[in-house]
């Protein structure tokens, strides 16, 4: 019997990762035995929060994060009509949506090709038969790819500045709409420009209609597109998956969490266009959203003596010297781990390609860059019919109240990265309690009081680490395929 090598590393801080990230492994064998993420950065928007006027939350929960502002303003927006008892109207719900979706959208083709893929193109995989391919088209700052997508990217962020009139940190998104409208000449704009992104996105990224990848059913029919559709980026991304085996590579405890995205009108309002809910063994359960609690065994903030609502804890940050690690809380639904993000609203909003991958070998690397890019190709189409049923001349916004009553709710959006909630109080016409927990929370979070890891820190496990590695690349290709935001983290 040959004896065990065990070290330790510590990888980070990660570059092409939005804040700062930091993961200690124990290695043994050349492979990940444990993992902690740690999130180094304390933010405390939170605690910015309380005491101000609540209309102040659309002014700042967008600082936030300069990538994700629209969905931090969007759960705002949703927490302040919770409170006022308001629904946006019919014009103000539609282009909020388009709003939303553009950020999205933005955030995914940014993580593709200038976040993700470039770690293909390095001297590492020298030899692979795509390397020549993935280093033209993907190399840091030098790709071709990268001139395509910056050019497709700002196309697409035009749709902000018709409707939400600068990005990022707009004012525009208000509890009961929309703060302006748009005539039918903006209308026409908006389809040109999304004509335009649409054209971007078949050439390059798919080669192929934006409905033919939508459509793809399973693992042997997104086999047989990508040998017909090798050429593209999507198809070089699927030819490096199978050549690396990246669908055994990365999987986590294949249970997701979506809030659902896209909010119905005021016919509906409580239905989302992608259904919220947990998703788990193949089957779809509807969201409690009273079962989400936070613990702080392994933060540093104080303890307390059980995982606490949200609308019953706090943020008091404590450097504890004891168990603690990381400024991240541990979010939990009834009591497990979740993860969130683009593949969880596939699976959720009943996707038949992100639901067979995830049957075959759950969440991995494959799986949710699939579902990321599937997404982006249901995306589109989805906004080109939110613009033609506008209705220029109808109201955008309804009145709302000069003060805020005093009250509780919770506003739930999908940021690209996946859940968002804000949980608000107001009492005596101030902000009495905000918490926050956005989507790297829940799949970056720390173990928890029973010592049940995170869901990155889980999906870790077994990762492959090679002879002077400091920063494995297995391990980095797990983390970005989560996509993690840390400044949205820690609040």
């Amino acid at each position: 019997m040959t004896e065990q090598t065990k070290t330790r590393l510590v990888a980070g801080p990660f570059n092409r990762v939005e804040g700062d990230l930091e993961v200690r492994l124990e290695v043994v064998d050349h492979q990940v035995e444990r993992a902690w993420v740690n999130a180094p950065l304390f933010r405390g928007i939170e605690r910015v929060l309380e005491g101000r006027t609540p209309m102040d939350a659309l002014v700042i929960a967008p600082r936030i994060c300069g990538i994700c502002s629209v969905s931090q303003s969007h759960a705002a927006a949703l927490a302040l009509g919770g409170v006022m008892g308001m629904v946006p109207a019919h014009n103000g719900q539609l282009p909020t949506n388009l709003i939303v979706a553009t950020e999205n959208l933005a955030d995914h083709l940014t993580h593709f090709h200038l976040f993700f893929m470039p770690d293909f193109a390095r001297p590492d995989y020298e030899g692979r038969r795509w390397y020549a391919r993935a280093h033209d088209r993907f190399a840091a700052l030098r790709g071709s790819a990268v001139r395509n997508i910056l050019q497709t990217r700002a196309l697409a962020l035009h749709v902000m500045g018709i409707l939400a009139g600068h990005w990022p940190h707009t004012l525009a998104i208000q509890p009961g709409g929309l703060s302006r409208g748009v005539e039918k000449q903006d209308c026409m704009r908006l389809l040109g420009i999304l004509g335009g992104v649409r054209a971007a996105l078949e050439e390059t990224l798919f080669d192929a209609r934006l409905e033919e990848v939508a459509e793809l059913s399973d693992a042997q029919d997104l086999q047989r597109w990508a040998d017909k559709k090798n050429g593209s980026d999507f198809g070089l991304f699927l030819q490096i998956a199978q050549d690396l085996s990246l669908q055994h590579s990365g999987r986590s405890y294949d249970r997701f969490l979506s809030f659902g995205a896209y909010p119905g009108f005021e016919s509906d309002p409580a239905q989302r266009h992608w259904r919220s809910g947990v998703f788990e063994s193949g089957t779809a359960q509807p969201l409690n959203i009273c079962d989400v609690a936070e613990d702080h065994a392994f933060s540093h903030m104080v303890d307390t003596a059980q995982p606490l609502p949200p609308f019953e804890g706090a943020t008091e940050p404590q450097l504890r010297e004891d168990t603690a690690y990381t400024w991240c809380k541990a979010p939990r639904m009834a009591g497990y781990p979740c993860e969130t993000g683009a593949l969880a609203r596939q699976l959720m909003a009943g996707q038949p390609l992100a639901r067979d991958l995830v049957a075959r070998n759950g969440g991995n690397i494959l799986s949710r860059v699939v579902a990321r890019l599937v997404e982006v190709a249901r995306l589109v189409p989805l906004m080109e019919q939110w613009v033609r049923a506008l209705r220029p001349g109808e109201a955008w916004c309804h009145a709302q109240p000069n003060t805020v009553p005093d009250g509780r709710a919770i506003g739930m959006t999908e940021a690209a990265r996946g859940a968002l909630g804000h949980w608000l109080r107001v009492e005596n016409g101030l902000i009495s309690r905000y918490q926050i927990i956005a989507p790297t929370t829940w799949n970056f979070s720390p173990r928890d009081a029973a010592g049940v890891e995170g869901p990155l820190e889980y999906a870790l496990r077994g990762a492959p680490v090679r002879a002077g590695e400091q920063t494995p690349l297995s391990v980095q290709h797990i983390v970005r395929s989560f996509d993690p935001c840390m400044a949205c983290t820690v609040h």
